[in-house]
């Protein structure tokens, strides 16, 4: 993962996830109500072709199966390559396997209901897991680098204790919400990491990229200006997510009440039955 295709790829699989979870997480809670809402770790695509339907942990399995392959396997001498750093990658992109096979195993056998607690609890393992390799392995990382995977850990800790909440409390949107916002964060952050620190073009002022390795600051004012516009970037991407969330929950929420309201429309417009108690007090009032 140590240049910015690595960085990249993985970034964008997570955005797309979380952004997939995001809208269908709202989606539903619009649609059912608070009290009928029930988190789902994972969303079936709505369509004729059962394949299809569960497309979503189909990628995510063969998404892990491909990123540990790359990890351990050098494609230039062709030959398995088994680098400390790559197997703590690819340790991290295992734990996902084992929840995207045990998701996609218990969608087939139709044993989704009885076994959403266990898929909880293997979600969260696969970011607490994402979180104590990326702490220990953040430690091989100083300077700008470091203070980037520091900030990474805060989104991962994030996605942790908002998987063990849902886990716990399935019925809760609040967690479920920043469970897949959260991986939304992960995302764009892994690819704001590439463009920073393995792009020249987009190093900081008085950093610089030498040969192929991360970024590294010449003088300390570079260095402190460098962890600055890290900050601004969390700060930016987290806004801009929180502007997408908010513009998803108005859009949900005014579709909703309209259907809502024209549902009540059309009750109150179309002729029923009378009723008898009404009937019988219209009579008396003439009497």
């Amino acid at each position: 993962m140590g240049t910015f295709v690595g960085h990249l790829v993985p970034g964008l699989a997570l955005v797309f996830l979380g952004l997939w979870h995001t809208i269908n997480t709202i989606r539903s809670y619009f649609l059912k109500g608070s009290n009928k809402f029930v988190l789902k770790f994972w969303y079936p695509l709505k369509t004729p072709f059962c394949i299809l339907a569960n497309l979503d942990l189909i990628l995510v399995l063969s998404f892990s199966l491909f990123a540990i392959l790359i990890q351990i396997f050098d494609i230039q001498n062709l030959r398995f390559s088994f680098k400390l750093d790559s197997i703590e990658h690819a340790t991290i992109f295992l734990q996902l396997l084992i929840f995207s096979s045990f998701s996609l195993f218990t969608e087939l056998t139709r044993l989704t209901e009885s076994m959403s607690c266990v898929s909880g609890i293997l979600a969260a393992s696969v970011f607490g897991q994402e979180l104590f390799l990326l702490h220990y392995h953040s430690t091989d990382h100083v300077g700008l680098e470091g203070h980037y995977h520091w900030l990474m850990q805060l989104i991962v800790c994030v996605s942790f204790l908002a998987a063990l909440y849902a886990a716990a409390s399935p019925t809760s949107f609040p967690p479920a919400l920043i469970l897949s916002l959260s991986v939304v964060f992960q995302g764009c952050w892994f690819i704001n990491m590439g463009f920073v620190l393995w792009v020249p073009d987009f190093a900081p002022r008085g950093c610089d990229s030498l040969r192929g390795e991360a970024v590294v600051c010449g003088t300390h004012e570079a260095d402190v200006r460098a962890r600055a516009l890290a900050n601004l970037q969390f700060c930016w991407i987290f806004s801009s997510i929180l502007i997408f969330v908010a513009s998803m929950c108005i859009a949900f929420g005014r579709q909703c009440t309209s259907r809502r309201e024209s549902i009540e429309y059309e009750q109150l417009s179309s002729p029923g039955p009378r009723d008898p108690l009404s009937t019988v007090g219209f009579k008396q009032i003439q009497l």
